[in-house]
């Protein structure tokens, strides 16, 4: 079989006729979108740059005295919570009473020697001892507190 060039003339101006069908299309789309602005759906709102009352307080004290009455005093601590007292199981060997739980919404917070705290080992091979609180399920290493805490030096 023999090569035709009266049948490639015919085809390449089907291409050409295409190609230009969409350029067009190409660029009747971009110029419509070019030509509208967006508009956002809801108006951006600015804050007030007003103070806003604490929440506690929701007006102004009416004197002096009244202002220095809502001042919340602290509080003495109640009567110390149970000591944890666990029948079960061999006796703990390391000694945790002269440490506390430091998580504020614990009920054993600031009390040391109630037995609500246990050893955990090290985590990760580290130095530093972990500690659990068994009251409220919280973990803390030993050097909680004090400037060597975060650090990865050894405990001497």
């Amino acid at each position: 079989m023999g090569h035709d060039p009266l049948c490639d003339a015919p085809l390449l101006l089907g291409l050409l006729w295409l190609c230009m069908l969409l350029y067009g299309a190409w660029r009747w789309g971009r110029s419509a979108t070019c030509q509208t602005t967006p508009t956002p759906a809801k108006p951006i709102k600015k804050r007030s740059c007003d103070p806003k009352p604490f929440p506690g307080l929701i007006h102004k004290p009416y004197c002096e005295a009244c202002e220095h009455a809502i001042i919340p005093r602290c509080q003495a601590p109640s009567a110390p919570p149970p000591r944890l007292i666990f029948r079960r199981g061999r006796r703990r060997e390391i000694n945790t009473q002269h440490q506390f739980c430091p998580k504020p919404t614990c009920r054993y917070y600031g009390w040391v020697g109630r037995g609500n705290i246990r050893a955990n080992g090290h985590p990760g091979g580290g130095p530093w001892r972990q500690w659990s609180c068994v009251a409220c399920g919280g973990y803390f290493l030993e050097t909680h507190g004090t400037p060597l805490h975060g650090k990865r030096v050894p405990p001497r």
